[in-house]
């Protein structure tokens, strides 16, 4: 009767742990798909970043996620999303002071610590850490084609849950869906900078066009009245009509042309 109450202890053991571990992969499959939603909702990457950011902080219960982009020389980074202060949009910061973030844009792999307070890299805001009661410091970077383009830095609290390996996986996929949302902002405002340099190309053309035809008809009308009804009688009559039969097919061929056909 005590093995079989043990092993049943154990399976049931077993058992809340597996029923833990997929409550867990269903919030993650949840945010995935809140954060879909949300980058699909905007084609500005600015509010798409804010929003991964915002939605990483609220499923973790994190002390800091915040989103940085790359600059050209790699020396610095813009913090662009900030879950704890959602104002911040264009912060330049300089790598050096942040060795794990600037460790994961370099080699373009995950930086996972741990033990944030006891990390040699860290002695330097040792301090800090301690005072923010921080536990752990992860940084997944955002890569396109195989160069890291940014990355999300999340921070955990010392007295919070544990940051875990399905975990990290799962802010590596988010990190995936993130490059793949700014490729899409990035192709639609560059199609919308298309599309207006098309429109305002289109209008100088258009006003070209009425200058000419303004410069033409006043250029004509000033002739024809130095020279007195325009001398047309001077025309033999088939002359004249010939003259009326060009003129209508030309605005005949003018009128197709500015359909497109």
């Amino acid at each position: 009767m005590t093995i079989n109450s043990a092993l049943t202890h154990a399976e049931a053991e077993r058992l809340a742990a597996r029923i833990a571990e997929l409550e867990h992969e269903r919030k993650h499959l949840l945010a995935v798909i809140e954060i879909l939603k949300e980058a699909s909702s905007s084609l500005h990457f600015i509010d798409i970043l804010q929003a991964i950011a915002r939605k990483l902080g609220e499923s973790f219960g994190l002390d800091r996620c915040s989103i940085f982009l790359g600059e050209q020389g790699g020396r610095q980074v813009r913090l662009v999303a900030s879950y704890e202060d959602p104002t911040i949009r264009n912060y330049v910061v300089d790598l050096e002071r942040y060795p794990e973030l600037k460790r994961a844009m370099q080699s373009g792999e995950t930086v996972f610590i741990p033990d944030a307070a006891n990390e040699p890299s860290l002695r330097h805001v040792k301090g800090d850490l301690i005072n923010r009661r921080v536990k752990s410091i992860t940084v997944v970077p955002i890569t396109w084609r195989s160069v890291a383009i940014g990355a999300i830095f999340l921070r955990t609290f010392r007295d919070g849950p544990t940051f875990s390996d399905a975990d990290v996986r799962f802010v590596q996929v988010v990190a995936s869906l993130t490059a793949q949302s700014l490729r899409n902002a990035h192709r639609y405002e560059r199609l919308a900078q298309r599309t207006h340099e098309t429109s305002e190309h289109l209008k100088r053309m258009e006003l070209e066009r009425v200058a000419l035809l303004a410069f033409l008809r006043r250029l004509l009308d000033t002739f024809g009245q130095r020279e007195g009804a325009w001398g047309e009688g001077l025309l033999p009559r088939a002359s004249a009509e010939e003259i009326d039969r060009l003129v209508g097919v030309a605005m005949a061929v003018i009128q197709e042309e500015a359909k497109g056909r």
